[in-house]
């Protein structure tokens, strides 16, 4: 079976509930099931099917079964199945079968080495409110964030995502809870994070906020010289977490750095890792047409331990599983009993 031994990956889409029992129990009574066999490459399955026939514990099983072997079976999406049905069973959407693609793809040798895990991520810009219509933002997309999410709800984890302003739809398999500013999201993340595992905060957090947002909409003045906008900072959300963390949480920062005449994006980068007290900083060069809103990701992972470890140019998922593979070397090795 040529197709199985020579493919770099399967994806099977929709996984049906009969499909799943079928490899669960190695028939191979047609072409798919016997590629499925043949195949030693990843296997990602994106289960389909209605609501009743996810949870039935039938189903539940098999897919414990194909995970067991190391079958990467996606969690459904939420939302209209067919009729009036509502509920899990969905079709995961395109964004996040390429996501689970790539990060299969780019870094070969994933397992689901999370499951078990509760995992914080945050991710996208904030906006701070000038006046009812502006504010203060910056060009972060949140698609780096949003691969770490989604790459950890493959490898197993239980992910909860506390998103600011970004264009991407809602990641399926994730508990996403939407924020606006950057208060909005210290109290989001400081009310979950103490029960994580791991906590990654790559969010782009204005570091600034006016003073003072104005009630009705700042009106042009012709003969004004410009305009002063009192700023007051924003609280070290990351700062705050990591001195709250406990001894087996693990801490991960983002950097976006560009240089100056005070050091080079590392030597900041290691200046901030030192005054974040977290265990891992992700440290990228950001600018015109590199980190922010591409596709494509490099950068530096410095560890407080010292450890220093380079990640070539890569797809934001190939990043995002580099990082979650520092993260699981520094978990404890056995889960508390529940």
């Amino acid at each position: 079976m040529r197709l199985g031994q020579q493919a770099e990956l399967v994806l099977v889409a929709p996984a049906t509930a009969d499909l799943l029992a079928r490899a669960a129990h190695g028939l191979a009574d047609d072409l798919l099931t016997a590629i499925l066999l043949t195949a030693r490459c990843p296997v990602l399955m994106a289960p389909a099917m209605h609501t009743e026939m996810w949870e039935h514990p039938a189903t539940a099983a098999n897919a414990a079964t194909l995970r067991s072997r190391g079958v990467f079976v996606m969690e459904p999406g939420y939302g209209r199945l067919t009729g009036t049905d509502t509920g899990p069973g969905r079709l995961p959407e395109p964004d996040d079968l390429m996501s689970a693609c790539r990060a299969l793809l780019d870094h070969p040798g994933q397992t689901r080495d999370l499951a078990g895990r509760a995992v914080l991520v945050s991710a996208g810009s904030t906006q701070e409110p000038l006046d009812p219509v502006r504010y203060l933002t910056n060009h972060s997309s949140g698609r780096q964030g949003w691969a770490l999410a989604r790459v950890a709800a493959l490898r197993g984890a239980e992910v909860t995502l506390v998103a600011g302003h970004s264009e991407l739809p809602d990641p399926t398999g994730v508990r996403t809870i939407r924020v606006r500013s950057a208060l909005d999201m210290r109290e989001a993340v400081l009310d979950v994070a103490a029960g994580m595992d791991s906590v990654v905060m790559a969010a782009a957090v204005a570091d600034h906020r006016p003073a003072q947002a104005a009630l009705a909409k700042m009106k042009k003045d012709p003969t004004s010289q410009g305009v002063t906008l009192p700023l007051v900072p924003n609280p070290d959300i990351l700062a705050e977490v990591a001195a709250g963390s406990s001894m087996d949480q693990v801490v991960v920062g983002f950097a976006a750095e560009t240089g100056d005449e005070t050091g080079s994006v590392l030597e900041l980068g290691e200046r901030k890792l030192a005054a974040k007290g977290c265990d891992l900083l992700v440290v990228n060069e950001v600018g015109p047409g590199r980190g922010f809103g591409a596709t494509v990701n490099e950068a530096t992972l410095l560890g407080a331990d010292g450890s220093r470890a380079e990640i070539p140019l890569t797809s934001k998922e190939g990043l995002a599983a580099r990082v979650w593979d520092a993260v699981v070397s520094r978990l404890p090795r056995t889960l508390e009993p529940s």
